[in-house]
């Protein structure tokens, strides 16, 4: 897991498998992520992908942690903000098992994990190995628009 900030994309360019983080980081740096319908936006195939959302946040209670086996996630905030929780996939209990066409599982909220809000401007990298829990309100529930760069890794 990884929390950062807009003006440091360009360090995470090299990670990951054949260019796709680069790819990945084109997008972010070179897009008008503010006008971006939701929608999935094809970068590079079924390798490096984005989703823009936007929906109302919901109580943490809410939420659910989620991992993936096959693809890195970056949530990076365009408008609003969200509490993102973080907990090893080790340390959490499957609520729904691991659907291969939709690349998810589903957790309980036994561990809270740790939680961080996420402004405009601001990401957190989810790797496979990364139990996350997006769409929790900062506060009261609120709008907020978002992309979730998706990089295959493997």
């Amino acid at each position: 897991m990884i929390f950062d900030l807009k003006a440091n994309l360009e360090f995470y360019r090299n990670l990951g498998i054949a260019g796709r983080y680069a790819k990945a980081v084109d997008f972010l740096m070179n897009t008008d992520l503010e006008n971006l319908e939701p929608g999935k936006y094809v970068i590079d195939g079924d390798n490096v992908f984005a989703n823009v959302v936007e929906y109302t946040t919901i109580p943490w209670e809410e939420a659910k942690f989620e991992a993936h086996e096959n693809y890195t996630d970056i949530q990076y905030v365009i408008q609003g903000s969200e509490v993102m929780s973080f907990a090893p996939v080790s340390q959490l209990n499957v609520s729904v098992p691991y659907n291969p066409e939709k690349d998810v599982m589903f957790f309980d909220n036994a561990n809270p994990g740790l939680q961080a809000a996420v402004h405009a401007g601001e990401y957190m990298i989810f790797n496979p190995w990364d139990g996350h829990k997006p769409k929790a309100a900062d506060g009261e529930p609120a709008p907020i628009k978002k992309v979730i760069v998706k990089i295959k890794e493997n």
